[in-house]
């Protein structure tokens, strides 16, 4: 049975199987990478449901495993040196696909493509999604100005027009189905979550419409969207 008592962590969220990889998550865009990577890796696994109040993301709990507050974060008690905690939902992704050996290509060249756009969502979609989310259908939204506003409304197009161009007569990101495809696609839907779909012209995108509707039909992504449950 393997030994969790290092991380403090486990003292609120306590383990029922520790020989298993533990995820602490709550189903956001940047959530949801990790549990539906692990439904599609198959690595066995137990979902802790972290909410996004500060009494559970800045408990000093998790805090010990994420000194950043921010959810997704694991323990692989099966880790390469011994259990190991990771934080950051990109850096999660591709300790799993090195771990399984699966999404991230056959040859180091298709490594380095994967990653290049997984990092294209970290650096790029996702924060500049957030931000349109939070001018438009949160605190944001009450502001007068509408500067910061339209700023992320055009950078949302850009964006947009990149992986559409990108998508062009090919079914996923970069080659086969990948860690990028599932750190990208989740943000994609957050657009109706934040009812932004007409601001961006999202019908527009027919390459990037049919490629949402391919990865959300995925059986294992449509498990990791709900994992854990909300209620």
């Amino acid at each position: 049975m393997s030994d969790l008592s290092n991380f403090p962590i486990s003292q609120k969220w306590p383990a029922a199987d520790p020989s298993v990889l533990q995820l602490y998550s709550f189903p956001t865009p940047n959530g949801v990478k990790v549990s539906i990577a692990l439904e599609e890796m198959g690595i066995p696994y137990e979902a802790h449901k972290v909410t996004l109040s500060d009494a559970d993301v800045k408990s000093s709990e998790f805090l010990s495993l994420n000194p950043n507050n921010k959810i997704p974060a694991i323990i692989d008690p099966n880790g390469p040196d011994g259990p190991i905690g990771i934080f950051e939902s990109g850096a999660i992704l591709l300790y799993l696909a090195e771990k399984s050996g699966k999404l991230i290509g056959k040859t180091a060249s298709d490594k380095a493509h994967v990653t290049q756009w997984l990092m294209f969502q970290m650096g790029g979609l996702g924060p500049m999604l957030g931000q349109l989310g939070f001018f438009s259908k949160f605190a944001g939204s009450e502001w007068e100005d509408k500067r910061p506003q339209q700023r992320y409304i055009d950078e949302a197009k850009r964006l947009l027009a990149v992986l559409d161009g990108q998508l062009d007569g090919k079914d996923w990101i970069v080659g086969d189905y990948s860690i990028a495809d599932i750190a990208i696609a989740p943000w994609l839907r957050a657009l109706d979550f934040y009812g932004v779909k007409d601001l961006v012209g999202w019908d527009d995108h027919k390459n990037l419409v049919a490629y949402l509707d391919r990865f959300v039909a995925r059986p294992a992504v449509q498990v990791g969207l709900v994992t854990p449950p909300r209620d």
